[in-house]
This record gives C-alpha cells, sequence and structure tokens, in this order.
C-alpha cells in the first residue's frame, strides 16, 4: 500500500503539449543501427552483516554496475527492467530533455516489468555523476555510478578509484517512511513544540554559527545543541538508524582492497548515494585535493576531511607515499560513530582489521567548505531576470517538510534566475536541481562566486543563494535530496518551454 501511495505522490506531472516522451522503443532504437549501452534493472542479493539481503542492481551485461562515457559523446543507452517491480532511473548530474529525466509521471510513465526503453542525449562536458531510482526503491540500492571521463582525466596517469556510499536497512523503505510519519519521538525535535514550518519570521538567526558544531545525545537520536537556543531542543542529524553503512556494496568488517602502486596518484570518485546519511570524507595518513564537486571542476583545496551530504560527489585526488603501505579511505556518518570506507594497498602491505564502529563521531556538516569553493568555469555575469525566495520547513512530529515561496517557479526560456533559500527547519535539506547546473552566489548574506553543482547543503538557520541559466526547457523538480524528506512534501518544480 505504501509503494503505492508513494508512487501516486511523485506522480505529479503530465505530459504537456510539446513534452511528450521521445523515449526511443526497442524497434526503433534497433532500426536506428546505432551502438547503445545495456544496462538493467536487476534484483540481486547481498550478504550484510553476515545475513542475505535482497536489493536492486543497475548493471551492465557483464555486471559491471553503472555505465562509463566519454565528455563529448553521446548519452545512448538501452534500459531494461528485468524485475517484477515497475520502475524508472534518474540520471542525476547530466542534463538530459525533460521527457529522459526520470521523475515518475513528470512526463514518462514508470518502466513494466520486461519493459526495454532507449534513450539517447548528449553525456556532456564530464564528471562524476550517478544514476537511480525517483522512488522508495532508492533505498533498497537502486543506484549506480555514471562517470564521464573529460579527456584529460583519460589521459592522464592517475587511477581511478569510484566509491559509491549508501546506508542500508532490513527493513522495507515503506516500514521506515510509516515509522517517521508515526512520529516515534520526533516531536522532541520541534522547537519549544512549534512547527518548523511556522518560523519564517525569525529572520537571518544563526548565520553567525561558525565552524562545525559538536555532536551529542538528544533522547536516542543524534541531535546538536545550536548557539544561543536556550532550552530549546537542538538540531536532529539522523532520523533513521540503519543497520549498515555501505561502500560499494560492502561493510568495513569485509572491506573492498583497491591495489594501488607505490608512488601512485590516484582520482578518488565518490558519490554520497545514502537516501538520509550524509558523511565526513577521510583520507587519512595521504592529503587529499578536492579538484570536483557534483562532477564541476573547482579550483584545488587541500586537505584530509571532505563533507559529502545525500546525492554529492567529490572528486578528491590522492599522491600515495614512494614505500607504499594500506591506506583506509573512510566516510564518518555524521553525528555518530559509524563509518564505513575501503582500502588503498600497494602490493604485499599488511592490512589491519577496520572497525565499522569507530571511536570518534563524524562532524556535523557545515558550509565551511562551501565557503571556499571557487569554480573553474563559472557562469558568465549576468543580472538575473528572475529573484525567488525560499524557505524550507518541517514538522519532526507528523514529519511533513515545505517548501515555500516555490508554490510557483514559473521562469522565461534563457534567462538567468536566481533562487535564494534559507533552512528554518532544524534538519539539514540538500537541494538538487534537476536538468540544470548551478553556482553558488552567496552563503549566508555573503557573495561569493563559488562552485558550480546540482546538490548543495542547506544546514539548519543556513541561507544559500544559487544561480543558473534556464536554457533546458521542462517542468525541473527541485527538492530535498534526503529521500524521506522529499516524500514528504519537500519538492517543488521549475516550469518553462510550455511545460
Amino acid at each position: 500500500m505504501y509503494r503505492r501511495k508513494f508512487l501516486k505522490t511523485l506522480a505529479l506531472g503530465t505530459a504537456a503539449a510539446g513534452f511528450a516522451p521521445s523515449i526511443l522503443s526497442t524497434n526503433a532504437r534497433a532500426a536506428a543501427d546505432t551502438p547503445a549501452k545495456r544496462l538493467a534493472v536487476t534484483s540481486r542479493v547481498l550478504a550484510v552483516n553476515g545475513k542475505p539481503a535482497k536489493v536492486f542492481g543497475l548493471v551492465q551485461p557483464d555486471g559491471t554496475p553503472g555505465l562509463t562515457f566519454d565528455a563529448g559523446a553521446d548519452f545512448d543507452v538501452l534500459l531494461a527492467n528485468e524485475t517484477a517491480e515497475p520502475t524508472l532511473i534518474h540520471w542525476h548530474g547530466l542534463t538530459p530533455p525533460w521527457a529522459m529525466d526520470g521523475v515518475p509521471d513528470n512526463p514518462a510513465a514508470l518502466m513494466t516489468p520486461a519493459e526495454t526503453r532507449g534513450y539517447t542525449f548528449p553525456a556532456g562536458s564530464g564528471g562524476t555523476h550517478w544514476m537511480h531510482a525517483h522512488t522508495l526503491q532508492e533505498q533498497n540500492l537502486l543506484a549506480a555510478p555514471l562517470i564521464v571521463r573529460r579527456p584529460e582525466e583519460a589521459a592522464s596517469d592517475e587511477q581511478e578509484v569510484v566509491i559509491l556510499l549508501h546506508d542500508f536497512s532490513f527493513r522495507s523503505p515503506e516500514e521506515l517512511l510509516e515509522e517517521l510519519k508515526g512520529g516515534n519521538g520526533h516531536g522532541a525535535a520541534q522547537m519549544g513544540g512549534m512547527s518548523m514550518g511556522g518560523m519564517s519570521g525569525m529572520g537571518h538567526m544563526g548565520h553567525d554559527m561558525g565552524g562545525s558544531m559538536g555532536g551529542g545525545s538528544m533522547g536516542g537520536q543524534q541531535g546538536m545543541a545550536m548557539p544561543g537556543m536556550g532550552g530549546m531542543a537542538g538540531m536532529d542529524l539522523n532520523d533513521i538508524e540503519y543497520d549498515a553503512y555501505l561502500a560499494n556494496d560492502r561493510t568495513l568488517d569485509d572491506p573492498q582492497v583497491v591495489q594501488v602502486e607505490k608512488g601512485g596518484r590516484v582520482r578518488l570518485r565518490i558519490i554520497n548515494g545514502a537516501t538520509s546519511t550524509a558523511f565526513t570524507i577521510d583520507t587519512g595518513e595521504v592529503l587529499g585535493r578536492l579538484v570536483a564537486v557534483d562532477g564541476q571542476p573547482v579550483q584545488p583545496i587541500a586537505g584530509t576531511r571532505f563533507p559529502a551530504s545525500m546525492g554529492q560527489r567529490l572528486d578528491i585526488v590522492v599522491e600515495l607515499p614512494k614505500e607504499g603501505g594500506a591506506f583506509p579511505i573512510l566516510a564518518l556518518r555524521e553525528g555518530s560513530t559509524k563509518r564505513t570506507g575501503l582500502v588503498l594497498a600497494s602490493a604485499g602491505a599488511a592490512i589491519g582489521k577496520l572497525a565499522g564502529d569507530g571511536e570518534e563521531t563524524g562532524p556535523a556538516l557545515d558550509l565551511g567548505l562551501e565557503q571556499r569553493l571557487r569554480a573553474v568555469t563559472p557562469l558568465d555575469k549576468r543580472q538575473p531576470a528572475r529573484s525567488y525566495r525560499m524557505v524550507l520547513g518541517g514538522d519532526m512530529a507528523s514529519y511533513t517538510w515545505s517548501i515555500a515561496g516555490a508554490e510557483t517557479l514559473a521562469v522565461g526560456t534563457g534567462e538567468r534566475i536566481r533562487f535564494v533559500v534559507q533552512n528554518m527547519s532544524m534538519m539539514a535539506h540538500p537541494m538538487h536541481l534537476h536538468g540544470h547546473h548551478f553556482q553558488v552566489t552567496a552563503v549566508n548574506g555573503v557573495a561569493i562566486a563559488g562552485a558550480v553543482r546540482d546538490t548543495v547543503l542547506l544546514p539548519p538557520m543556513a541561507e544559500v543563494a544559487l544561480e543558473f541559466d534556464a536554457n533546458n526547457a521542462g517542468r525541473w523538480p527541485f527538492h530535498c535530496h534526503h529521500l524521506y524528506h522529499m516524500a514528504s512534501g519537500m519538492m517543488a518544480f521549475v516550469a518553462y518551454g510550455n511545460a
């Protein structure tokens, strides 16, 4: 019942005039006599914590998960649904025609079991992207990497290591959502019993919160006290306790070990495909250089810790010592000692045991890194033709989420658009825009020439401005990439070009 209800909730768009789906049928694809990569939605069984778990897969005929293209090539794919459930795949980070975006009934219908569809559109200029279901099936690992290599990356001496992170539960996503909707103590995350949706009058409170704040326990939830909040409840970091946290389908009890060369250089393509868990990437003993976010190049930033919220991607280049060794690359769960990851190891290196529950609590994600990021190729300078101000709100007791001010986001084709988004709820929201890349142009009221990306984090009481060009007509979702926030109302649409 809950799956049907959720799919119906997401079926918000209908094919408007001029936007009927242009996805090729199998016969039409065969007639075109052009090469296409085959990709199948499948079922598979993983061993998680020593127990079998039936999950989805998104694989090529040889079993390889995901897809890889060259920049400038066509995204030319035959997608087959080999499961018994209706499904659809969203190409997160690419900018396809609206009809091929992969949100159910916006405008394309779900694929029926045994159905095959062809997709053809430009793969774009390159980057670390991913693909996933835009339904609760995403929780059951219906996701995979989608890499578009730039020429300089393909020609470099960097070894490429892709890491897809996920959170896993033996319970069904429908059960998880029902539990969240039922409350189970989440009312404590309201501020003095007041719904977050009614807090828009609080203005710019919290803009001077500074860097990362320490985590603590709040009634069994992962929460943190907020500066100046007095006796009011703190920020809620995690609203689901998962059974496991995965890196490329594996826990730290049996991590993937990737063989690397002594003194070699490795490009880590890290994808946070978790449905409701943010991580901090920890490169440990080796210094990392962050060179791209959401597939878009940035001026390099050196460090050993980099935040990644749901839906975001990081390209981190590490140079390994000439003497070699074993080097864990860890993902620390926000507000928790839980962690996952894999190990880079040179030939013959001793690999020690890694615990999935570390001694350190993963830091709360903030906008410290976002404020430092600078795009290698920023948007050209233009005055926005339209600007929309939005307020993110939510009520943890009823588990409903909203985007006030986003009821009508009508724009004109070719216009520069500015969104100013303020989060007045006590949970963070990674906000994702389909079909476009935007540039972050201000954080907490301070103008910056920030990163170009497609998913930006809004911590509690923070404000971010972003700008994009309306150059891909359609009815495009703008939503929180916390799956259960999206499913509970935090999704709006940007419509133009007869959509």
